[in-house]
């Protein structure tokens, strides 16, 4: 294979995907390891290569939770989860971001591996636990605006 095919299929900066926007939550099309929310919005800023992730769910009872995570998509980052430090890894395998942490708790350290993906006409977010702590969980998100 000459070098110019092999540039052809490596993936380059502009060929990674913009998660701006604002998601929401499909339920039928998701699967959760732990209560299902009733609902969830996700607000993203993604600015290469800042991400900012809020999101907001809204549990069967009513009652809303809101947290904001920064991520640097070449980098580590902190963040607190729970009033705890969150550290964050994340980098990009192609057009997948994949975003690595681990949560320090007094029985045990978890680590969670997110897969972000966007669908080809940009109207889809998934964001999938693959082998982690969450193995089996995913959060599939269609796009607001």
């Amino acid at each position: 294979m000459s070098a110019a095919a092999v540039q052809f299929f490596m993936p380059t900066e502009n060929s990674r995907p913009d998660f701006s926007g604002v998601w929401e939550w499909n339920s039928a099309k998701s699967a959760t390891r732990g209560p299902m929310p009733e609902r969830m919005v996700v607000t993203i800023e993604h600015r290469e290569p800042q991400l900012v992730q809020h999101v907001v769910t809204t549990g069967a009872d009513g009652s809303e939770r809101s947290q904001t995570f920064h991520i640097d998509t070449g980098g580590e980052t902190t963040n607190s989860a729970g009033g705890a430090t969150l550290r964050t890894r994340s980098r990009w395998e192609g057009a997948e971001l994949v975003i690595e942490s681990w949560l320090p708790t007094p029985q045990r350290e978890f680590h969670f591996k997110d897969h972000w993906s966007l669908s080809e006409d940009g109207r889809t977010l998934t964001m999938a636990h693959r082998d982690d702590d969450l193995a089996g969980q995913i959060a599939v998100l269609d796009r607001v605006s």
